[in-house]
């Protein structure tokens, strides 16, 4: 009982503590979740489309519905939103993706399959999900179309009143 000391104040816990070394852990809090094939999958919501997003380590390959992205997102601003994720992460070039997207216009769908990559990169690689969260890419965007109500011309526009 001799060894033993008693701290009767925080400024004695703190000496007590200054030798003892704290295990410091490199481990990303989430695991990397891959198929048998090594690849992450993921699925990207946004308006009425939906993306199943494929990933891969490649040479940066995008095919979407079969088809390269160039054919299909023939807009260059479309084709913007869908590499933000890898811009953002400096992995541009670094991954092949497959993706296969239903419903929506292209806009939603560039969307989807943006919000698809992102998913798929934080199961690839655990480390990258707080650069990519704080980017916004991980949250879906809920935005959608209003329904149209009964008794209006559309979803809030009345018909043209008519004094007389």
């Amino acid at each position: 009982m001799a060894d033993e000391q008693t701290m009767t104040d925080l400024k004695d816990l703190g000496g007590a503590v200054e030798g003892t070394a704290a295990p410091v852990s490199t481990a990303p809090l989430r695991e990397k979740i891959v198929d048998k094939q090594g690849r992450a999958y993921a699925t990207g919501r946004r308006k009425d489309a939906v993306a199943r997003v494929w990933l891969k380590p490649g040479t940066g390959k995008i095919t979407i519905n079969g088809r390269d992205q160039e054919m299909y997102f023939a807009r260059p601003t479309l084709r913007l939103v869908i590499n933000q994720p890898f811009g953002l992460t400096d992995r541009v070039g670094s991954y092949d993706i497959v993706a296969t997207v239903k419903g929506g216009g292209l806009s939603g769908q560039a969307g989807a399959v943006l919000h698809g990559i992102a998913q798929a990169l934080t199961r690839f690689e655990p480390a990258l999900r707080s650069p990519v969260k704080a980017a916004g890419f991980l949250t879906r965007d809920s935005r959608a179309v209003e329904r149209k109500k009964y008794g209006k011309a559309k979803a809030r526009r009345s018909f043209q009143f008519s004094k007389r």
